[in-house]
């Protein structure tokens, strides 16, 4: 196989060095604080949609996300809807709840990615993709009501983004390189010294964010690893593997993935070790119901 040349401005660092730019690179507020004020309203046992609807109109981004998705072809609807209240009514508190945390982290996430070349609306794509994903796969094990299996999921690539902040020229020649023959982390090891999943959990940790976030992007390739979260990091390495084999959205990671692969990943033996467990096709059902849905409703959140 003929080598591609190196360029000669991405030469790999030492970790002194990522440290270092990794001490440069701005924080995501709005991952330590996602809409506290939204969700703190959401989860109250009596939910007034005249109420969520005022705190939504606050934040005029999210109320063209919130209106854009609605009047998406995945929910159908044949008159559009341009009242708050009425989206509001038809999307229903978890898609809300879930949309208010996606939409300052993406606006987070786009001030990072202003100085690489890469086809970011269609990561945005793949980091919810993989964030609704990640959802289906724990609730169709297990019942689960809070949204840390959603956050782990929305934010296990982050290291891609750290990548293109901190080492734009790394990052431009390990796409350049990235032509599907090989795995993209092996890659980055060899053209920074790193690989995104674990520049993105040096990120988390430095900016003093929840051991679920930095352990969904440091072991969400291998979740066996982990020794906290294994079930949750599971489900993340499940679902980000589901998104790519579907080619929904990009990730940059060219590699095929075939669905017998996803389903025969180490996650699987984690979540579900009996493998003639009936809940395997149960879940599996749910999943491929969600992902036929899951392009249209993202075309509608970015």
């Amino acid at each position: 196989m003929t080598q591609i040349p190196k360029s000669t401005l991405a030469v790999p660092v030492g970790r002194k060095e990522i440290m270092m730019q990794l001490s440069r690179c701005p924080s995501l507020p709005s991952l330590a604080s996602i809409n506290k004020a939204l969700q703190g309203l959401l989860i109250v046992e009596q939910r007034y949609t005249a109420q969520i609807a005022e705190i939504i109109r606050r934040d005029p981004s999210l109320t063209s996300r919130l209106l854009r998705l609605v009047n998406s072809v995945y929910y159908g609807l044949s008159t559009p809807v341009n009242s708050i209240e009425e989206a509001v009514f038809y999307l229903g508190v978890r898609q809300i709840r879930q949309l208010a945390m996606v939409t300052p982290v993406i606006e987070d996430f786009q001030r990072l990615t202003r100085q690489c070349d890469f086809p970011w609306r269609e990561f945005w794509q793949h980091c919810i993709g993989t964030a609704i994903l990640t959802r289906e796969v724990t609730s169709s094990i297990s019942a689960q009501s809070e949204d840390a299996d959603y956050v782990a999921g929305l934010v296990h690539d982050v290291g891609k983004i750290v990548m293109a902040w901190t080492f734009p020229d790394h990052f431009t020649e390990i796409h350049r390189q990235a032509n599907g023959t090989r795995e993209l982390i092996e890659i980055e090891t060899e053209i920074l010294g790193i690989d995104h999943a674990e520049l993105g959990a040096l990120y988390l940790e430095r900016h003093h964010l929840p051991e679920l976030m930095v352990n969904s992007s440091r072991y969400h390739h291998q979740p066996e690893k982990a020794v906290q979260f294994p079930q949750t990091i599971a489900a993340v390495q499940i679902a980000d593997l589901l998104v790519r084999s579907e080619k929904i959205g990009f990730s940059g990671n060219l590699c095929p993935v075939t669905r017998d692969e996803c389903f025969a990943a180490s996650g699987w033996k984690l979540l579900l070790p009996d493998v003639q467990a009936p809940e395997h096709n149960i879940a599996r059902a749910s999943l491929n119901r969600t992902l036929e849905d899951l392009p249209q409703m993202l075309e509608g959140l970015v």
